[in-house]
């Protein structure tokens, strides 16, 4: 299983950024996706994630109202579109998949994390 985020780069206070995870695997199945990150000096995070299905998605409180996450399955991709961004939202963003298809806030119930896309928000 290999998930591979792309999209990442430096961009100023009230910007947007879209970020991409393409996940590939036979035996991931239908996952669950999410979206973690960490600052530097921080523990990781949970950002956003979504169900198999797309009918269920859920967010963190600091970031609810301006990213949104979406996946295309005939794709196996999962995107996550920030907007507004502050420079608090800079840290390394993961996405990560789970064998079920539900949504999940928790590290602990992901598989399979990729290696990471580097945010940066200048004041």
């Amino acid at each position: 299983v290999q998930l591979q985020a792309f999209g990442g780069g430096l961009v100023q206070a009230g910007g947007s950024l879209r970020l991409s995870c393409q996940y590939s695997g036979v035996t991931l199945g239908r996952p669950g996706m999410g979206w973690f990150r960490q600052a530097p000096g921080k523990e990781r995070e949970f950002v956003a994630t979504i169900s198999w299905s797309g009918s269920n998605r859920s967010y963190a409180d600091s970031v609810t109202g301006r990213f949104t996450i979406s996946r295309d399955n005939s794709k196996n991709t999962v995107s996550l579109q920030m907007n507004s961004l502050q420079p608090e939202d800079t840290a390394v963003y993961y996405c990560a998949a789970k064998r079920a298809t539900s949504i999940s806030t928790m590290a602990r119930y992901y598989d399979y994390w990729g290696q990471g896309t580097e945010v940066t928000v200048s004041s």
